[in-house]
C-alpha cells in the first residue's frame, strides 16, 4: 500500500541480469514456438538478455521445420495451443525422432487445469508452466534442464 507523499518504486525485471541464472558462458539454441508474437517477443526477448540463442516458430508445423533446419536447438518452449498443429502433437512428432527424444520440451499454456498439465507431459513435455510465464521460475526451469548451475 502507498502511503500519501510517498514515493512509489517500481521493480523492473526485464533484464534478465536480475536472475540468479545467466547462461553467458554457454551457447545454448531455444526454439521458442508460439501462435502469439506478443509471447514470442517477450520471452525472446528475455532469453537473448540471458546470453541464449533464440529461434522462433509461430505453430507445430514450423516448429518441425525449425528443428529440422537447427539439429543444434538444445531446449524448446513449446505452446500448446496452436493453429494448424498444436503443441501437443508436434511435441508428440518430436519425441517420435530418434535424434530429439531426449530434447528438453518446456510446455506452456495458458490452461492451468490439473489435467492439461497431465496432458503435457504424456505428450512428452518434460515439463510444464502456465501461462503467463513468470521469468525467474522459467529461467531456473531451463538451467535445470540444460545443467546450468544455478
Amino acid at each position: 500500500m502507498k502511503v500519501e507523499g510517498e514515493q512509489e518504486t517500481t521493480r523492473h525485471d526485464s533484464d534478465a541480469s536480475n536472475f540468479k541464472i545467466q547462461f553467458q558462458d554457454s551457447t545454448f539454441n531455444i526454439l521458442i514456438v508460439d501462435d502469439d508474437m506478443r509471447n514470442t517477443f517477450a520471452i525472446g526477448n528475455l532469453l537473448k538478455k540471458a546470453g541464449l540463442t533464440v529461434v522462433m516458430a509461430a505453430d507445430g508445423l514450423q516448429a518441425l521445420k525449425r528443428v529440422e533446419e537447427n539439429p543444434d536447438i538444445d531446449l524448446i518452449l513449446m505452446d500448446m495451443m496452436m493453429p494448424n498443429m498444436d503443441g501437443y502433437e508436434a511435441t508428440a512428432k518430436i519425441r517420435a525422432m530418434d535424434e530429439y527424444k531426449d530434447l528438453p520440451i518446456i510446455a506452456l499454456t495458458a490452461k492451468a487445469m490439473g489435467e492439461d498439465r497431465r496432458k503435457c507431459l504424456d505428450a512428452g513435455a518434460n515439463d510444464y508452466l502456465a501461462k503467463p510465464v513468470e521469468k525467474e521460475p522459467l529461467l531456473e526451469m531451463m538451467g535445470r534442464m540444460l545443467n546450468v548451475e544455478c
